[in-house]
C-alpha cells in the first residue's frame, strides 16, 4: 500500500493519511500500543519462541526504510520446569539437577560463602536495630539477602532490576533516619553511578553498600567481573572503601560501615570464605587502620581481601628459598588509605608490593603510588593485579590467572626479580 501512495506526486502527504486513517480506525477496535502513539511503526505482540514467526517479523523488519520496533515475549526458562519454577537459580551457568533446578551441593567442608555470611550477619542486626533495612535489585539469593526476606520481612526491599532506584530509594531513607544496606554486584553497582555520587555521596548519606562479585568472577565472565568498583569509587568524595581478609572481618566491616556518618562500600568476592570461626559480637574497625599480620625488613607487601592468602604464601616462600625479610600487611581500607604505617614503612623498607583483586589502573596500587609521591617517598613499588583488559569468561579461576601472569609463580618471578634489581641497583651506587 506504501509503495501505491508513493507512487503518486503527491504520495508522501497520501501515505501519512493513511497511517493516520489505519491507526485511528485500529483504535476503534483495539487500543494502540505505548509504542504506537509515540509514533513508531511497531510489530507484535511476537511469541518469541516461535522461530518461525520471529523470523518472518524480522525479515519484514529488516526491509523497512523507517524505525519499527519489534515487541518480542519470551518466558524464562521455558522447556525446563524447574527453570520456571525458580527463575532466579538460573541467572548464572554453574552445574545443576535438571530435575528440582537446585546447584550441585557444597563439597563437605567447604566453609559458608561470604554472601552467606553477610545475609546472616545482616540478619543479626536488622533484627536488634529496626532502622536498618537491606535492598537488593532481584538478587535476594545471590547476595545472601534472602536470609533477611525470611527472617525480617518488613526490613527487606527488592526493588527489581533497577540498581538505580536501589541507590535513589537507599538514599531517601537514610535522609529520614534509616540504615540502609544496598547489596548489589560489582559490576552491577556501575549502573548505578550517577546516584552515588549526586544522592549518596555529596549528601554524605549513611548508606553502606555491600559489593558481591568483587575481583575475578570466572564462571560469569566479563560483564560479571569485578574489576573495577576500586577505581570508579576512588574518586568519590566521602566515600569509605574497604575490603576483608577473612568472613569475620567482613562482619567487622559491616558493623563499622553500619555506624559511619556518610557512605561505606565493602567489596568481597563470590563463593567460599577463608573457614575463619566469626567472633559472637563484632568489633568496629578503627577506619583508615590497616593490620601487620607479618614483620619483613626488606620487602613489604599490602594487600587486599583474597590476595592476602597468596602474599602470606608468597613471604613465606621467598624467605625460606632466597632468604629475604617479607612482611605482609591486610590494608583494609582503601580510602582512606593507612598513610601514617605506609610513610613509616616506606622510609625503611626497599621494596612496597601492592597485590589487588583488581585492575591496576586507578586500583589499589595506584593509591599506594599517588600517597608515596605526595609525601615524595622515592620507595620502588612492584603492583600485581589485573591489565587494563575485560577480562574472559573462564570456569577456574587458576587458569585465567595463570594467563594473564597472576598465577603464584609467576608473582613470585615478577617480585624475585624486582628485588634482585633494585639490590643490584643499591650495590652499584654503593647503598
Amino acid at each position: 500500500v506504501e509503495g501505491f501512495f508513493k507512487s503518486f506526486p503527491a504520495g508522501e502527504e497520501m501515505n501519512r493519511m493513511y497511517h493516520k486513517w489505519k491507526r485511528e480506525t485500529k483504535d476503534f477496535f483495539v487500543e494502540s500500543s505505548l509504542f504506537e502513539k509515540f509514533g513508531l511503526r511497531y510489530l507484535g505482540p511476537v511469541d518469541g519462541h516461535d522461530l518461525d514467526k520471529l523470523q518472518k517479523n524480522l525479515e519484514f523488519a529488516k526491509q523497512a526504510d523507517v524505525p519499527i520496533l519489534i515487541h518480542v515475549l519470551t518466558k524464562k526458562g521455558k522447556g525446563l520446569e524447574a527453570a520456571i519454577a525458580h527463575p532466579e537459580r538460573f541467572h548464572g551457568l554453574g552445574a545443576f539437577d535438571p530435575i528440582t533446578g537446585k546447584s550441585e551441593p557444597a563439597a563437605v567442608g567447604t566453609p559458608p560463602s561470604y554472601q552467606d555470611v553477610f545475609g546472616h550477619a545482616l540478619v543479626r542486626f536488622a533484627q536488634a536495630n529496626p532502622k536498618i533495612v537491606g535492598i537488593t535489585g532481584a538478587m535476594p539469593s545471590g547476595t545472601g539477602l534472602i536470609h533477611l526476606a525470611k527472617e525480617v520481612p518488613a526490613q527487606f526491599f527488592d526493588v527489581g532490576i533497577a540498581e538505580e532506584h536501589a541507590v535513589l530509594f537507599a538514599a531517601g531513607l537514610a535522609t529520614k533516619g534509616f540504615r540502609p544496606v544496598c547489596a548489589i554486584y560489582s559490576t552491577f553497582l556501575q549502573r548505578a553511578y550517577d546516584q552515588i555520587h549526586h544522592d549518596v555521596a555529596l549528601q554524605n548519606l549513611p548508606v553502606t553498600f555491600c559489593m558481591d562479585r568483587a575481583g575475578l568472577s570466572p564462571n560469569d565472565g566479563p560483564t560479571h567481573h569485578g574489576l573495577f568498583d576500586i577505581s570508579y569509587l576512588r574518586c568519590v568524595p566521602n566515600a569509605t572503601i574497604m575490603q576483608p581478609k577473612d568472613e569475620d572481618e567482613l562482619v567487622d566491616m559491616l558493623h563499622t560501615s553500619l555506624h559511619l556518618p556518610g557512605p561505606g562500600f565493602i567489596r568481597y568476592p563470590r563463593g567460599a570464605g577463608t573457614g575463619v570461626t566469626i567472633k559472637a559480637e563484632p568489633v568496629a574497625i578503627p577506619v583508615g587502620h590497616a593490620e601487620i599480620l607479618r614483620e619483613g625488613s626488606n620487602i613489604m607487601i599490602w594487600a587486599l581481601g583474597p590476595m592476602i592468602a597468596d602474599a602470606l604464601k608468597l613471604a613465606d616462600r621467598l624467605e625460606s628459598e632466597e632468604h629475604i625479610s617479607v612482611g605482609v600487611v591486610n590494608a583494609r581500607f582503601v580510602k582512606p588509605l593507612d598513610r601514617t604505617l605506609l610513610l613509616s614503612q616506606a622510609t625503611l623498607i626497599p621494596l612496597l608490593v601492592t597485590m589487588e583483586d583488581h585492575v591496576l589502573a586507578g586500583g589499589f596500587g595506584s593509591a599506594v603510588l599517588e600517597a608515596l609521591q605526595d609525601a615524595e617517598c622515592p620507595t620502588a613499588v612492584e603492583r600485581i593485579g589485573w591489565p587494563d583488559k575485560y577480562v574472559e569468561h573462564g570456569t577456574n579461576g587458576e587458569i585465567l590467572r595463570a594467563a594473564y601472569g597472576l598465577a603464584p609463580d609467576d608473582i613470585h618471578r615478577r617480585v624475585l626479580a624486582r628485588w634482585r634489581n633494585l639490590s643490584a641497583q643499591h650495590v652499584e651506587a654503593g647503598i
